[in-house]
């Protein structure tokens, strides 16, 4: 992959929480368009990568290149201004306000609302709930509002943390659909436990173990690797 293909490059990354560090040296490579799955076992580190690339948490070592500039000192807020989006795995919805408003927050920095027929277009069921309570929702229309009003700060990246946890099997299919029509207009970062979901979903993943990229590769590939499934069990 040559410079001018990377939206997102990451080096030497190490973070943590406090004395407790999580990640070690992480290096990886995101191109402008296209999904990349982030996998690994519960606790290996996936969800604190996408928080220490989006600000929340400050890198005790490493760069972070994004879309040309070094951002691993800026706040959050200049990389969302950048086009860096972020759906975490809790907490991605307002959930006393309604579908509307939530999606009304989603395009604040738009002056065209166009977004909101876009995103009502991308998931229907969104148009029939649009003066519910977001925390009335079930769990697989919460993470298509959370989806949604991100996808309306118009990212060029947009980060996912299991979005399809808490969902019933009938939407899963709905949600990876949508996943892979988004990869194909802008980059997407997947975090997710479905591992054969996540790898139809992306065109390159990596694997992550204790901290460390044990493995990477085409999402093909690694999807017929042995050592995938050793990294991953229990």
């Amino acid at each position: 992959m040559s410079d001018t293909a990377i939206l997102l490059e990451v080096d030497g990354l190490c973070a943590g929480y406090g004395r407790s560090q999580v990640l070690f040296n992480v290096s990886l490579k995101i191109p402008p368009v296209g999904a990349t799955a982030v996998l690994g076992r519960n606790g290996a580190g996936k969800s604190t990568l996408l928080k220490t690339l989006f600000g929340e948490l400050t890198p005790i070592a490493g760069a972070i290149k994004f879309d040309g500039a070094a951002v691993q000192d800026e706040a959050a807020e200049r990389r969302v201004r950048r086009g860096l989006g972020y759906v975490p795995q809790e907490h991605a919805i307002f959930a006393k306000l309604t579908v509307r408003e939530n999606l009304l927050l989603g395009c604040i920095r738009q002056p065209d609302r166009s977004g909101i027929d876009y995103v009502l277009d991308f998931f229907p069921k969104l148009g029939q709930r649009l003066g519910q309570t977001a925390g009335t929702l079930s769990g697989g229309e919460r993470k298509m509002l959370a989806i949604g009003r991100a996808v309306l700060g118009r990212p060029k990246l947009l980060m996912l943390d299991e979005p399809t946890e808490g969902v019933w099997v009938g939407v899963i299919e709905e949600i990876a659909e949508r996943l892979r029509q988004l990869s194909r207009e802008m980059a997407v970062i997947l975090v997710e436990q479905h591992i054969e979901l996540a790898l139809d979903v992306a065109q390159y993943a990596y694997v992550i173990d204790r901290g460390h990229v044990a493995l990477e590769g085409a999402a093909a590939a690694v999807k017929t690797d042995a050592e995938l499934i050793r990294h991953l069990a229990p």
